[in-house]
């Protein structure tokens, strides 16, 4: 399901019919396997995944694998000592026709050999690079692959032709998992799973949202329940720091004072630690969007990027005691319920400014160049972006069930009259609500010009995007 982008890239890699080196890698569970394997359908192709096992092991069932896929004869006589007489055999077979080699886990081959990036830049250099061969390196620890394989020090850097690190589904493929749900449980399912193809199909299209959450999250035997802490071991040590700094963001403090307060760190420690979230794409820290020099501003806020981890250090990992003795559906009618709207307002905010990059034109009537969050002093703009007309685009979002009226629209209004003149005078604005707007409000946007864009037109727009 999705992923369309992401197949026609490999699909354009394959066709150049040339020597490609191409590196994926992102988060556990995002759904690289599922896309390798489905363009590797009916091409001439080899899929290994590693194991965490020692190398000669590895080398065997590499060499089974070959069997299986190339059915050649000769493999029955061969055994190969080590990576460079596999990588020789490649480079002699895809000399003849094109062949796609993926090499996933490929973290795990360089654990029982670190010296195998070496082993693979020799190969290239010498007979890889000349050949149809499409080697695909495929990895799950991210700072590994950023480093080791992608990194200016690791002797791969400058031969790979291309990259990607996939990251999860956009909002509206996410929802498509889950078809027959309103409008607001769709959303409210992305705002709790995220786009992690994995997660989401751990839930049940059949069965209500409620029951759902209550089965499959808030209880110690779901898959979903401990996924959070087993990505963090993934990647990082000294796991109870980062918990607490990412419980204290998920919480509601989003200033590095503040977070460090929370997490009993001093500023300089927190943002240490913070600096290697931010480098695992777990945390982001987001500026000002009209601030005049935001490379140097000092007042960034930091915000938890999946969906699944917000929702987990929000609402999971702070109750799990009680969940631990059997009690989810008390966490889910005394802590989860009540303040979940508040929770999905900002999530709201997310899926609006990304439906804009999706179906700018669409929705607002022109294409979306940047786009994030404004604030000041006395407030918040939720939506701030830059058209390609050179306008700037202001918006209000709204979670709430009912139909939003005139006052939404006045609220927006004396916002933007808070901005420079400048601003003001290229001003665009737009007001997004989950469930419509009132007739009241509906005149007063046709004679303003003031694009009104539903829950459900971002789900349609986005399924239109250009």
């Amino acid at each position: 399901m999705g992923r369309k982008r992401e197949l026609a890239l490999l699909e354009k890699i394959w066709a150049s019919d040339k020597a490609e080196l191409f590196i994926l890698y992102g988060r556990r569970r995002i759904g690289k396997t599922a896309l390798l394997r489905h363009f590797c359908r009916h091409k001439d192709h080899v899929y290994f995944l590693a194991a965490q096992v020692k190398e000669e092991d590895n080398l065997r069932q590499f060499k089974e694998v070959l069997q299986l896929s190339l059915a050649d004869p000769i493999l029955d006589n061969i055994v190969f000592p080590g990576w460079e007489d596999a990588f020789a055999y490649l480079g002699r077979v895809a000399k003849e026709r094109r062949l796609v080699v993926v090499l996933d886990e490929f973290q795990y081959l360089c654990e029982a050999n670190p010296a195998l990036p070496s082993l693979l830049q020799r190969f290239w250099d010498l007979s890889g690079a000349e050949s149809r061969l499409m080697l695909i390196l495929c990895g799950s620890y991210v700072s590994f692959m950023e480093r080791e394989v992608l990194g200016e020090k690791s002797p791969l850097f400058g031969r790979r032709t291309s990259q990607l690190q996939l990251q999860p589904l956009p909002f509206f493929e996410a929802t498509a998992f889950f078809p027959a749900y309103p409008l607001e449980d769709r959303l409210a399912v992305y705002g709790i799973l995220g786009g992690t193809p994995a997660y989401l199909r751990q839930f049940d299209p059949a069965v209500d949202l409620a029951a759902n959450l209550r089965e499959r999250l808030l209880s110690v035997e779901a898959y979903l329940y401990d996924e959070a802490n087993l990505l963090l071991r993934m990647e990082l040590s000294q796991i109870h720091v980062y918990a607490s700094l990412l419980k204290a963001i998920a919480g509601g403090a989003t200033k590095l004072n503040e977070i460090a307060g929370r997490a009993g760190l001093d500023s300089p420690a927190a943002g240490k630690y913070l600096n290697t979230l931010r480098e695992l794409g777990l945390v982001e820290r987001q500026v000002s969007f009209l601030a005049r020099a935001p490379e140097k501003s000092r007042k960034g806020r930091y915000y938890i990027r999946d969906p699944y981890l917000r929702f987990w250090f929000r609402f999971v990992l702070p109750h799990a005691s009680l969940i631990q003795v059997g009690e989810g559906d008390v966490v889910y009618s005394r802590f989860i319920a009540p303040y979940f709207p508040t929770y999905m307002g900002l999530i709201f905010e997310d899926i609006c400014r990304e439906a804009l990059h999706y179906a700018g034109p669409a929705l607002v009537g022109d294409h979306v160049q940047a786009s994030g969050k404004h604030w000041e002093r006395d407030f918040d703009l939720d939506v701030t972006a830059r058209l390609a007309d050179g306008h700037y685009l202001f918006g209000e979002c709204k979670w709430s069930k009912e139909p939003v009226g005139l006052s939404v629209l006045a609220e927006l209004l004396r916002k933007v009259e808070m901005l420079p003149a400048a601003y003001q005078e290229q001003s665009r604005l737009a007001i997004f609500a989950l469930n419509g707007f009132q007739s009241d409000l509906r005149a007063a946007a046709a004679s303003r010009k003031v694009a009104l864009v539903s829950g459900r037109d971002l789900l349609v727009g986005a399924d239109l995007r250009t």
